[in-house]
């Protein structure tokens, strides 16, 4: 177990702990999703409310959203609140002209120093078209104080001139969404979900990656390592803070992968850590690299790069591969 101080590991992964709310939003994970198609939301909450824990999260599914659910969260509870649409709406099984127009995470607590996801799944409907935008207000209550994530711009302005954007997500046609990804393959019974990294500044040692995993058979399988072109060396650590100190440990024995369980490794938790970089990663210029498993053996990927202190992939950068 290593202890680093908070400001030295920021410099090294380009962890954004800490920014004012102008600057640190509610954002939505996956920023393309495709009409007459099924999209998964993850909502992410970068911060609390200068310094007090978040305890509620609300996030409202705008018009043209059908079947909205909600995915459990431990140490939080869900409601719903449902509603007559403007019109019909084609779904899955048939025709909609109701369903879940809100929905509320509550009762948890998260601290002003962590980051975490709240996620459902929906439907956007033919109503939106490629090019389209959907915004989804974000309501965050704190201990005291909270934030409206709801500001929709107007014609002509970018939701980077607002104070308080709600969450974008761009509508593009199913043939375009990740088209700037490695074109699909699959090996054994791995799902490997969108493998990325985050820029680093000149001279660094260190660089983060993520990557989603999922394992769609009957046997176990386990992640026991990780490379790529511009480092030395790969690891799987694990992130967390304590009383102010983060903490990084490398998981020991690797890192186990259960039958129909999706492992996520992220910011601010289970991550990889390649170290003596040999060169810098850059924004737009994907790195070849490798995961090795227990049972699938050695997995080629190509990681896109997201900016320094991303908190998700870059929706030109990312895509979706599925090994």
């Amino acid at each position: 177990m290593c202890s680093i101080s908070r400001a030295a590991l920021c410099a090294a992964l380009g962890l954004a702990v800490s920014a004012p709310a102008s600057h640190a939003h509610a954002v939505l994970e996956r920023k393309e999703a495709s009409p007459n198609a099924a999209y998964r939301g993850v909502v992410q909450i970068m911060h609390g409310c200068d310094g007090q824990p978040t305890t509620r999260v609300s996030v409202t599914i705008p018009e043209g959203v059908t079947g909205a659910k909600p995915m459990p969260k431990a140490g939080w509870q869900i409601t719903t609140a449902r509603g007559a649409y403007a019109k019909p709406y084609p779904s899955f099984h048939g025709t909609v002209s109701e369903g879940v127009k809100k929905i509320t995470w509550s009762g948890g607590e998260l601290p002003d120093d962590q980051v975490d996801e709240f996620t459902f799944l929906a439907r956007v409907s033919d109503a939106f078209g490629p090019g389209a935008t959907i915004y989804f207000p974000v309501e965050q209550d704190c201990a005291t104080g909270g934030y409206r994530w709801s500001e929709v711009p107007v014609e002509g302005q970018k939701s980077a001139d607002l104070q308080s954007p709600a969450p974008a997500v761009r509508v593009v046609a199913a043939a375009e969404q990740g088209s700037s990804s490695i074109p699909a393959a699959r090996t054994g019974h791995l799902a490997i979900d969108t493998p990325w990294l985050r820029a680093t500044p000149g001279g660094a040692k260190v660089a983060g990656g993520y990557v989603r995993i999922t394992n769609t058979g009957s046997q176990p399988d386990r992640l026991t390592g990780a490379s790529m072109a511009l480092a030395g060396r790969g690891e799987i650590h694990t992130m967390s803070m304590e009383g102010g100190v983060m903490k990084m440990a490398p998981v020991v024995g690797g890192l186990a992968i259960k039958p129909g369980e999706t492992v996520e490794l992220k910011p601010g938790g289970l991550h990889l850590m390649f170290l003596d970089l040999t060169g810098a990663p850059k924004v737009g210029e994907p790195v070849r690299g490798t995961l090795t498993f227990e049972r699938a053996g050695a997995v080629p990927v190509t990681f896109s790069v997201a900016p320094i202190g991303a908190q998700a992939p870059t929706a030109t950068g990312g895509g979706h591969q599925h090994h």
